[in-house]
């Protein structure tokens, strides 16, 4: 498997505060790699670099093989990103808003597009549902119908399934893992739950104070540091000093 995504030397600056400080690493096409840290450890700052949100200080960000400072339109045209934080225009219903994400994303044939993603995700229901009404729950699964319309080549999710009920969790934790193994997919999954970071991560990297401190697959840093699973080793890695 060739890396889709290489990043090196990435640091972002704030005020001389080492928000990202020195990072290096590569997903590679069709593996989900799981970024794990406190908050405050720098993973939303990575991730709005790698969406060309913010500039870095220094380093590089490639994307398939696409420079992100001089390429970023092409390389956005072929990802996307969902996260249970993000806001819907309250106003629109949740076809409407599909429509006019599917529009800036220059879908062909949005309409049978949006009709299969609402199916994929059980909310046909709520195409006529203005989002002001939808549950946070009911939002998420929305924008994971946004972040699927271009069919992204890279996937970038924020905290996935944080406020899904434990059962639609669990079948959309199914669902990206059968879309990134039948498409291919490259997933950088980032989640406060551990025990969804050891189900759905090929490798994952621990980031903490900007730094990346651990990388490797979830059983091999268990091995390494002795954790009967994800979360014991993350509360080794992350104790103050």
């Amino acid at each position: 498997m060739g890396s889709v995504v290489e990043v090196r030397g990435l640091t972002k600056l704030f005020d001389g505060f080492r928000a990202v400080d020195d990072i290096s690493f590569d997903i590679l096409k069709g593996e989900i790699l799981g970024f794990i840290g406190p908050n405050g450890a720098g993973k939303s700052t990575t991730l709005q670099m790698l969406l060309g949100l913010t500039t870095p200080t220094s380093g590089m960000i490639r994307i398939f093989g696409l420079d992100m400072d001089s390429k970023r339109q092409e390389i956005l045209s072929r990802v996307n990103f969902s996260s249970s934080y993000i806001s819907l225009p309250f106003s629109l219903t949740v076809w409407e808003n599909l429509m006019v994400f599917a529009r800036l994303y220059g879908v062909a044939g949005p309409k049978k597009r949006i009709e299969e993603l609402l199916e994929i995700f059980e909310i046909g229901s709520l195409k006529d549902t203005p989002a002001r009404r939808l549950s946070s729950g009911q939002i998420t699964r929305v924008c994971l119908c946004k972040a699927l319309l271009n069919a992204p080549e890279v996937l970038f999710l924020d905290e996935p399934t944080a406020s899904l009920d434990p059962d639609i969790a669990d079948k959309t934790r199914k669902l990206l893992k059968k879309i990134k193994d039948e498409q291919s997919i490259s997933i950088l999954y980032t989640s406060h739950n551990m025990k969804e970071m050891e189900e759905m991560s090929d490798r994952v990297i621990f980031i903490d104070k900007g730094r990346i401190i651990e990388t490797g697959s979830p059983d091999e840093i268990k091995r390494k540091h002795g954790g009967a699973d994800l979360e014991e080793v993350f509360l080794m890695l992350a104790r103050p000093g």
